[in-house]
């Protein structure tokens, strides 16, 4: 049986696209799948769909961060936010953040997930150096920003998530059977597993040891 080609759509905005990140990436090396990071922007989901974060309901902001608390322990990811930090990232743009991360995805596609990881856990202090890139590269990339080209990229990606029936992130397409799969949030990987005839490892899973 071939591969199973899984794609990530999401935006380093989300915590919970973080935790989805981290699983998959740890699950791209023991399932059989072809995981593809798809850097979006959420806020055009968002705006295209009428949906809303829901931390904007203050009861939902509050059990949203002591969720947070409990899934980054579950899934071993270094998730440490507060309300304050709650309503910084509401009230921020990801817009430049996601089209410096698709300039890299067209040009050096091997920092994605590096880089990825690093806006999320630094959130634009320092990423791109701590990620591996020089700065002569990182300069290049900056300056890719402001093009027609990443930005049409940035934009194909988000409407290509929408297509899929994204209306927030991560959002998670498993093209399976000969047809794609959208699951939702970060807490549906298990249930991708079971669709493509993958068994769930638990958050770690451990990595097999090489065959001699």
């Amino acid at each position: 049986m071939g591969r199973t080609l899984v794609e990530l759509f999401y935006d380093v905005v989300s915590p919970y696209s973080w935790l989805g990140f981290e699983v998959l990436c740890r699950y791209q090396h023991i399932w059989n799948i072809d995981l593809r990071l798809r850097p979006a922007f959420l806020g055009g989901v968002m705006q295209a769909t009428g949906n809303k974060p829901p931390a904007l309901l203050p009861k939902r902001g509050e059990y949203m961060l002591k969720d947070m608390k409990r899934m980054a322990k579950y899934y071993q990811v270094p998730i440490n936010i507060s309300a304050l930090d709650l309503q910084h990232i509401l009230g921020s743009s990801t817009l430049g953040a996601m089209r410096f991360i698709t300039a890299v995805d067209m040009t050096q596609p091997q920092y994605v997930e590096p880089l990825s990881r690093e806006f999320w856990i630094r959130f634009l202090s320092q990423v791109a150096k701590k990620a591996g890139l020089s700065s002569e590269l990182t300069q290049k990339l900056l300056e890719m920003i402001s093009t027609p080209a990443v930005k049409n990229r940035l934009r194909e990606t988000t409407e290509e998530a929408m297509k899929y029936g994204a209306f927030g992130m991560p959002a998670v397409v498993a093209h399976y059977n000969g047809e794609p799969h959208l699951f939702f949030g970060s807490d549906r990987i298990e249930l991708l597993g079971s669709i493509i005839g993958e068994k769930w490892l638990g958050p770690v899973p451990s990595v097999p040891s090489p065959k001699m």
